[in-house]
């Protein structure tokens, strides 16, 4: 009798007490990449340097003039798109701050196996787009719709699963302008690079990184809840397999470190010189706006404020922060930490879910200030 599906698709499992990374999230790991974190210097991040997450493959799209996005389901008039008829909708650019919704997976204990992220699963890009609402103005929604379902062209196995990339959104946040919801077909004023969704992508402000369907090529209106297995078995935080848990949505308060002087190549350890030093980052959130930023130097014990810079009109990008730190010679450990609008910041200690999801535990940076040779 022939494999199934399920003999090559592992099921979710959580790694043994002082398991280390196995090769096949190591493959992940070579497929994937983070932001160097040093790329927070840019307003706005390359693409080659921008994070990255591919659940299957780069679909392959020879001509782009040949792709069409279609809008049906519960609507009046069924819509077929090229990107070039896109184009001539009125175009909005948003700056969005997009993270992995597993950031900082790799660091929770016991670790779910998965992709290996570390802090760096983040980037910022300008994107050009159509606003979703008016393609649904133009199809004319049904009254009884209730989500707005995107498919995109990657497709894969998980967990036993084929399928394609699918994931949905409630009516009111698809169709709303606050934030407003963008069928991307620009990256930093150039095209959409193939890594990146080319040639349309959907971009959702302030969720993470799994509501913004790459490859996009469906957009179907449906009246009842959407059950599919990226939207009701994965990007869900549960404590046991056996319940349902709650959806993974808008991103959880972050600040990050700009790593100061200079790196040790395997520990990473930084290395800086006594006397004042700039410590900068960033901070964001997709929850509510973020109001402080404090840094602590001696590994979370103590806390002082940062100096904030304004977010520039940019609401869904992250925001520039600034502290001067009087290095003495010795072991110290920087940590940086944001508050938002709606009164939530980050964690000491994170609490833990199966899924490695939406943790934003402080960051902590290890620096040596040598003293006198």
């Amino acid at each position: 009798m022939g494999r199934r599906l399920g003999d090559v698709s592992a099921p979710a499992r959580l790694a043994a007490p002082g398991e280390g990374l196995g090769q096949d999230e190591l493959a992940l790991a070579a497929r994937n990449h983070g932001m160097p974190l040093e790329a927070m210097r840019y307003d706005v991040t390359p693409p080659g340097l921008h994070y990255l997450l591919t659940h299957y493959d780069i679909p392959h799209v020879p001509d782009a003039s040949a792709w069409r996005l279609t809008v049906s389901g519960r609507v009046r008039h069924a819509l077929s798109l090229s990107p070039s008829r896109l184009r001539t909708y009125p175009a909005v650019t948003t700056r969005v701050t997009m993270e992995c919704a597993g950031n900082g997976r790799a660091l929770l204990r016991p670790r779910p196996v998965s992709q290996p992220w570390l802090v760096e699963a983040v980037g910022t890009a300008a994107w050009t787009g159509v606003p979703l609402r008016l393609l649904l103005d133009e199809a004319g929604v049904a009254s009884d719709a209730v989500d707005v379902v995107f498919t995109g062209a990657d497709h894969g196995v998980e967990r036993g699963v084929e399928q394609d990339y699918r994931r949905s959104l409630p009516l009111d946040v698809a169709g709303g302008d606050e934030p407003t919801v963008l069928v991307a077909y620009a990256m930093n004023g150039e095209p959409l690079p193939p890594q990146h969704g080319s040639p349309l992508r959907l971009v959702v402000p302030g969720w993470y990184g799994m509501a913004q369907v790459k490859w996009l090529r469906d957009i179907t209106v449906v009246d009842t809840p959407f059950t599919g297995f990226q939207q009701s078995v994965a990007y869900r935080i549960r404590q046991v397999p056996e319940e349902a848990g709650e959806p993974v949505t808008r991103i959880a308060p972050r600040a990050l470190l700009i790593p100061p002087g200079f790196p040790d190549f395997m520990s990473r350890t930084r290395v800086v010189a006594p006397g004042p030093v700039l410590l900068e980052g960033r901070a964001w959130s997709g929850r509510a706006p973020v109001t402080s930023v404090e840094v602590s130097t001696d590994g979370g014990a103590t806390w002082s404020p940062a100096e904030l810079e304004p977010d520039h009109r940019h609401r869904w990008a992250w925001r520039r922060w600034s502290f001067l730190w009087s290095a003495v010679p010795g072991d110290h450990v920087l940590s940086t930490r944001a508050r938002d609008a709606a009164g939530s910041t980050q964690p000491l200690e994170q609490p833990w879910n199966r899924g490695g999801f939406a943790n934003n535990l402080v960051q902590q940076v290890p620096v040596l200030c040598p003293g006198p040779r």
